[in-house]
């Protein structure tokens, strides 16, 4: 793992909307440490004008929590004086070594995966990746992997195999978010619960409490 320290266990990603920036910022009001910006489709120049917005207002707020872009390396380098923080990427997208070389050392980059194999070819890039997204928890509208849903009983065996931190993303809700801490994942990806919570903050301070309650219950698991 390149950068340690970092506060996964409310990832809000964000979705399309007129209030994407406020959710955001309310979001990192609540303790999300990590914001990735996706809004498909979008252009490169749409995503850099949302990312700039969502990346200065997370700023204005919060000193811990970090703004991710999704997919475009380039965008992201574009937003490195606003204060983003690196990238998270596809299979299908730029090389995570090139991805490193161009963004540094500091970055923060994330690799999706889903399955066995894909974690343990994830494990082959430790050195250049954060973390790993493994998903989806069960069927979502928000993006179809094409990959069969993990479920619960699914995260045990991602988190023993994988040499980094396993974030859970699918229809990930505030109400999963005991049980999945209980598995060992190291945080949860939320869509659709914060974009569409009538109060992202609170939601968002829900997300961490259930975390550590789930979390506690694991350590007690382990002693």
């Amino acid at each position: 793992m390149v950068n340690s320290g970092l506060d996964l266990r409310c990832y809000f990603v964000t979705g399309a909307g007129p209030d994407v920036v406020a959710r955001a910022r309310a979001a990192a009001l609540g303790g999300a440490g990590l914001i990735q910006v996706r809004s498909k489709p979008i252009s490169a120049r749409e995503l850099y004008h949302l990312g700039r917005e969502v990346a200065t207002a997370v700023r204005e707020v919060s000193p811990t929590a970090r703004v991710l872009i999704d997919d475009r390396v380039d965008v992201a380098l574009a937003l490195r004086e606003y204060g983003v923080a690196g990238v998270h990427l596809g299979h299908d997208d730029l090389d995570v070594r090139v991805a490193r070389d161009l963004l540094g050392p500091e970055a923060i980059i994330g690799l999706t995966t889903g399955t066995v194999e894909l974690v343990r070819a994830a494990n082959e890039l430790a050195g250049y990746v954060d973390y790993i997204g493994a998903g989806p928890f069960r069927d979502t509208p928000t993006k179809d992997s094409g990959r069969a849903p993990i479920g619960l009983e699914g995260y045990p065996a991602l988190v023993r195999e994988a040499t980094m931190p396993v974030v859970a993303i699918g229809d990930v809700t505030a109400e999963d978010a005991a049980d999945l801490a209980a598995t060992g994942v190291a945080g949860l990806a939320i869509v659709r619960g914060i974009m569409n919570a009538p109060d992202p903050r609170s939601y968002v301070r829900r997300v961490v409490d259930e975390f550590e309650r789930g979390r506690r219950v694991l350590n007690r698991t382990h002693e």
